[in-house]
């Protein structure tokens, strides 16, 4: 029965066309040319058709492809040009290195893959509809078509589902300008959308003092939830909910404690979170950007200031894959209000009823030069600040040296700290090379509040590759897996005396990497703990040709620097028998040793803690005012550039020192800043290089053998309150939120 019907029907629309043919006479004739009855021949004698040769396309940000294996690149061919990149690639990236562009809400580099806005979809050649580019690993003679119709269509789809739900906030929003959504509707969506219904609305979430949230504006990107449990290691932030009713929160009402929660401000790619100081203060077209260094603590992390006329609006993260990659602490983001506050604008010399009166540079200086001539040279004391340069260092260890004094040096540098040789304060592994360990041991350290960004390297390492850290020092806080060995000196003695059950681990380890606190350089039992330290270096195979695992953390930006140039503190008494002190931004100093007596010279930015003791104030410019070199915790050389003027009748410091010398009679012999700096080649030529990292030559075996015994003294913080570690962050009022807020217990 079935196939008689199909039989029918197969006959049917035969004997209709035959018909049809026959009415309308229609006849239809076939030629046979030669050459389709040998089409080699034919295929010989027509010429092919010449190649398109494509111009070449650089990479989208200067990007370059490393192949560590050249047997594992493989083609792939973007809109016609051909590329190649290693296995594991995917689509997106690929793209990239051949010039593509693609729009992206929730990828990022840094993070892991999430392909859930769906905004990079792309054509690939044989595949049945758009793939995501950002999640669809690149595979060889792959064809991806990127500016074809279907692509095109695609992405004006989901531009327009993301638009259904964000209110029309631009004019009001802090991200307008440099907003990701702005830029990719206006590039890759449609001129109108289809939605009439009612947009949802998200009550906001209380984040704490720093970012400001407004949770309608989210796209559910997931970027912030992945930074906050990936890079900053705090399970603060997830997603909550499904469908329409599906939005970013935190689980229980609470704030987000990390040390790295401003970067969510960066990248946001909407105005759901930004920045909650800098709200409703400038849009970006109007500020001037300056490329620097920030000096907060001895990283030396890369930033870019904004500002507007004299004022700092605002610091957001620059990019350096080898010191902090593109994150920045939020001390180093929001301390610079603290800029503008209790700032010391004019020279003062104090009355004989205690109070200052302003007066000219000429006049306070004359009154300086008068005192240092007054008191015999061993009663001279010069003391740099934490934040000090390079070049006001070195002025201030020759104008001290010529007036007939070595009692000189920089705070965080205790009595009798061994700078001969370079490797026993630098950090040797360096910054970016802490990845390539696979076991850590801290002593005395806490990196989350020392160094953040250090600490950032430590959990990005632990959380790769499954590293193992060990801990001795007092009980603290870590955003990774951390065992604590112990509190003190007793529990290093055992690991070097292999007795610790640690003692397996560190031995078993291929790349160990041991990190020392700066702190442990005011302990009187310095030199014993720090032998020991190195003991354990030797014992289990740390330091070799190949690998430096011994590094030592400083706290300041000035420190590493101090130490090559020798501001070293020769005498514990130096300050107690002191006549003339001279205070460079040191705010830490222990004034209750200075003697009551003592004629002290205050030169700083902020009327901090040191000005109360001062008879003379001079007024010098902060980092964002002047060029000045730092060298960072790992040796690596950098220089700020002036990105706003100096405020009243500031000088820079070395300025100031230079003029001093040449009222008191010993004038030092440079004029200029490549003066100062040619006098640092001869002292210390690795300053002179910069965006330079020069190693230390020598390791611990040159150094003679410790006779000293290690106290019992457990370690103590050397950070008390990760907010207020400097006369800048001090006088930040956003700073003393976080300390109100983040830090109560």
């Amino acid at each position: 029965m079935g196939l008689g019907i199909l039989a029918s029907r197969t006959i049917r629309p035969a004997s209709r066309l035959l018909q049809s043919q026959r009415s309308n006479f229609f006849l239809r004739t076939i030629v046979s040319k030669p050459e389709l009855q040998s089409p080699e021949s034919a295929a010989v004698s027509e010429p092919e058709p010449p190649t398109q040769i494509l111009p070449p396309r650089n990479p989208i940000g200067g990007a370059r492809v490393h192949f560590s294996n050249p047997e594992d690149a493989i083609e792939v061919f973007v809109d016609g040009y051909a590329v190649k990149v290693p296995k594991g690639f995917t689509v997106l990236q690929a793209c990239e290195v051949a010039g593509v562009d693609i729009p992206r809400f929730c990828y990022h580099s840094r993070l892991s893959i999430a392909g859930n806005c769906r905004m990079c979809l792309v054509e690939v050649e044989k595949s049945p509809k758009p793939v995501a580019s950002c999640a669809m690993p690149a595979l060889p003679g792959m064809k991806i078509k990127t500016d074809t119709p279907i692509a095109k269509k695609a992405r004006e789809g989901v531009m327009e589902f993301l638009l259904m739900n964000h209110p029309l906030d631009c004019p009001i929003c802090d991200q307008g300008g440099e907003c990701d959504l702005q830029d990719q509707s206006m590039a890759f969506g449609s001129d109108r959308g289809r939605f009439t219904e009612m947009k949802r609305s998200v009550v906001d979430k209380n984040l704490g003092p720093l970012v400001k949230t407004v949770m309608t504006r989210c796209i559910q990107c997931t970027r912030c939830v992945r930074f906050a449990s990936e890079v900053a290691g705090v399970q603060d932030l997830g997603m909550l909910g499904r469908g329409s009713g599906e939005e970013i929160g935190t689980y229980v009402e609470k704030l987000m404690t990390s040390e790295l929660s401003g970067n969510v401000i960066d990248i946001c790619p909407v105005g759901a979170l930004t920045s909650k100081p800098f709200a409703f203060k400038a849009r970006n077209w109007e500020l001037k950007a300056t490329e620097t260094i920030d000096v907060s603590d001895a990283v030396g992390s890369n930033i870019r200031v904004d500002s507007r006329g004299p004022e700092v609006m605002r610091i957001i993260p620059r990019l350096n894959e080898d010191i902090n990659e593109e994150w920045i602490s939020d001390k180093t983001r929001f301390c610079y209000d603290g800029l503008k506050r209790q700032r010391l604008s004019d020279p003062m010399i104090r009355d004989s009823d205690g109070r200052f009166k302003a007066v000219s540079w000429r006049d306070a200086l004359a009154v300086v030069g008068d005192v240092i001539h007054q008191v015999k040279p061993d009663e001279i004391v010069g003391v740099a600040g934490q934040l000090s340069d390079a070049e006001s260092m070195m002025v201030l260890k020759d104008f001290v040296n010529r007036m007939g004094s070595d009692n000189v040096w920089c705070e965080g540098t205790a009595v009798g700290v061994d700078a001969d040789l370079r490797y026993s304060y630098l950090m040797n592994t360096s910054i970016s090379g802490l990845e390539n360990a696979d076991l850590f041991l801290l002593v005395g350290t806490q990196p989350r509040v020392e160094a953040a960004m250090v600490n950032a390297r430590i959990c990005k390492t632990v959380r790769a590759s499954n590293a193992k850290v060990g801990y001795v020092g007092p009980p603290a806080e870590f955003n990774y897996d951390c065992k604590h060995l112990g509190t003190g000196p007793d529990t290093l003695k055992e690991i070097a005396e292999g007795r610790h059950p640690f003692c397996t681990a560190l031995k078993n380890a291929k790349n160990p990497a041991i990190i020392v606190g700066a702190g442990l350089f005011n302990r009187t039992d310095k030199n014993a703990i720090l032998s020991s330290v190195e003991s354990i270096a030797q014992a289990n195979n740390v330091v070799r040709p190949d690998w430096n695992g011994l590094n030592f953390l400083l706290l300041y930006a000035a420190q590493a620097a101090a130490l090559d140039l020798g501001l070293i503190q020769q005498s514990a008494k130096a300050l107690e028998s002191a006549k003339f002190v001279y205070l460079m931004g040191a705010d830490d100093v222990d004034v209750d040793k200075i003697p009551k007596d003592a004629f002290v010279v205050y030169q700083g930015h902020h009327g901090d803690k040191a000005v109360y003791r001062a008879n003379v104030i001079l007024p010098a410019s902060a980092f964002t005012e002047k060029e000045g070199t730092y060298e960072n915790t790992e040796g690596f050389t950098q220089q700020t550039v002036p990105a706003v003027p100096t405020v009243g009748d500031a000088r820079d410091d070395w300025k100031i020192v230079r003029a001093l010398s040449e009222i008191s009679g010993v004038k030092l012999p440079y004029n200029s800043i490549e003066g100062v700096r040619s006098r640092i080649k001869n002292v210390a030529p690795n300053l002179v290089n910069t965006d330079e990292r020069e190693p230390a030559a020598f390791g611990p075996t040159l150094k003679p053998e410790c006779k000293e015994t290690m106290s019992t003294t457990p370690f103590q913080p050397a950070v008390e309150n990760f907010y207020m570690t400097n006369s800048i962050t001090r006088a930040s009022k956003i700073m003393a939120q976080c300390s109100a807020v983040l830090l109560k217990k």
